[in-house]
């Protein structure tokens, strides 16, 4: 005899053999046709106006172009004023959540006074 998992049940439950070796309702036979690819080119689909540019054009020679300049800036502020937004917020982040923790360890250790 043969048995399967039951989804509804959570038990294992008799079978037949194509549905015991068939787990989780797969289907034995799968296609195998591939469909067309939605990202995989450059040119516009065959539905879309030749008007509509498909993505644009290419920044990233110009992004590493801005990365690899010698401007003795780390990589992570090369972008200008929201980089340095970005940064500064979160090192005044870090540090408020470290004061913060020191403050409350050093609270925690206070033996408790009694009345």
């Amino acid at each position: 005899m043969y048995y399967k998992f039951s989804g509804f049940t959570q038990r294992l439950v008799g079978a037949t053999a194509a549905a015991a070796y068939t787990p989780q309702g797969l289907k034995p036979l799968v296609s195998t046709d591939f469909p067309h690819l939605i990202f995989g080119t450059s040119k516009p689909g065959p539905g879309l106006p030749a008007a509509h540019a498909f993505l644009g054009r290419n920044k990233v020679p110009d992004l590493q172009k801005v990365f690899q300049r010698s401007d003795g800036l780390p990589v992570h502020l090369k972008l200008g004023y929201p980089d340095k937004l970005l940064y500064r917020t979160t090192m005044a982040l870090t540090i408020g959540g470290t004061i913060y923790c020191l403050v409350a360890l050093f609270i925690a250790s206070q033996p408790k006074k009694q009345k």
